[in-house]
């Protein structure tokens, strides 16, 4: 069931996609999740806003050097004009597919009337994505959630009007902007959206392992999942999903040598990326979410975090998996 994904005029290799997360699907990260097989990857939001365009930021979050084709920048904003103007910017930038950020509940972004708050103004929600799609020729999707709140769960609205605007795809997450990353995702909303709409439709929320991915998709009909927060110090996630759905069978678990290789090669690539100082810092959340289920995980993050330097940081790693007997790790 890890079936081709097509948006657009664009074939991905399966129908696992990487979430946008602010602050965590880097350049690095999408290589690495899309190495150890995610067919597709969003890149973190990008403001809409003229006078954020131009920060050191806004430039990284825009980076794809030698990242595999197509590029999928997402755009977020309230200001139709504003998000017409960014996908043009973006496109023009190398973007080839323009995703639509309206499933972040962070109080930031709601606050300006953005993300996950535009589902409260359907009108508000048509105009901006008449006035993205309008404004580009590359596939424009759209990054949602199943409504407001648990009494007003509009997804099925939302997508409808999505697809009458010409929106080529899209993700929905089983969650309301109130419950923001609380209980439970549900599905029945999905189900819905992809009984009503003939465009794809991929489902997230919660999905964290190979028996879940495929119940998910099951029990929705989607055309394929998004995984985010699973994905956080589990890359190798979307592998042992695509393994599991093509075959019925799992995927061996990877071993601390193969971890250790992981982990050392993704911290290298953030230092490079962001530059010693910064590709340290923006390392250490990394570090947490890759040991939190190993032995003495807790004990060695707290240690690791205060590591000042990149040849520290990964000499701190290699020593934690040699003193557990993985002599053959080294930074």
């Amino acid at each position: 069931m890890a079936m081709m994904l097509a948006i657009g005029p664009y074939r991905f290799p399966n129908n696992l996609a990487l979430a946008p997360m602010a602050g965590v699907t880097d350049r690095p990260f999408r290589i690495l999740c899309k190495q150890l097989g995610a067919g597709l990857a969003v890149s973190e939001m990008v403001a809409s806003n003229p006078a954020l365009r131009n920060s050191r930021k806004s430039r990284l979050r825009r980076d794809h050097d030698g990242e595999v084709a197509p590029r999928i920048i997402q755009i977020a904003g309230a200001e139709p004009a504003w998000m017409a103007e960014a996908a043009r910017y973006n496109v023009a930038q190398g973007a080839q597919i323009i995703d639509i950020n309206m499933g972040c509940p962070a109080k930031k972004v709601c606050n300006r009337a953005a993300g996950s708050a535009l589902l409260s103004d359907p009108a508000l929600v048509r105009d901006i994505l008449q006035a993205t799609v309008e404004s580009v020729a590359v596939p424009v999707t759209l990054k949602f959630r199943s409504g407001p709140s648990a009494d007003c769960r509009n997804a099925v609205e939302i997508a409808e009007l999505a697809e009458s605007c010409g929106i080529a795809g899209l993700a929905l997450h089983g969650r309301t902007r109130a419950d923001a990353y609380r209980g439970h995702a549900e599905y029945d909303t999905i189900r819905a959206v992809k009984q009503a709409v003939s465009i794809p439709v991929l489902a997230n929320g919660d999905i964290d392992s190979p028996e879940k991915a495929l119940g998910v998709l099951e029990h929705t009909g989607a055309d394929g999942l998004m995984i985010g927060r699973a994905a956080q110090g589990r890359p190798w996630l979307f592998r042992e999903i695509a393994h599991y759905l093509d075959t019925g069978e799992e995927l061996a678990a990877p071993t601390m040598e193969e971890i250790a290789e992981i982990m050392l090669g993704h911290l290298r690539a953030l230092h490079a990326f962001y530059g010693e100082t910064q590709g340290v810092r923006v390392a250490r959340k990394h570090i947490g979410w890759y040991l939190a289920d190993q032995p003495d995980g807790a004990t060695a993050r707290r240690q690791l975090v205060r590591m000042e330097g990149a040849r520290e940081q990964l000499d701190g790693v290699s020593a934690y998996f040699r003193e557990r007997g993985h002599a053959r790790c080294a930074a």
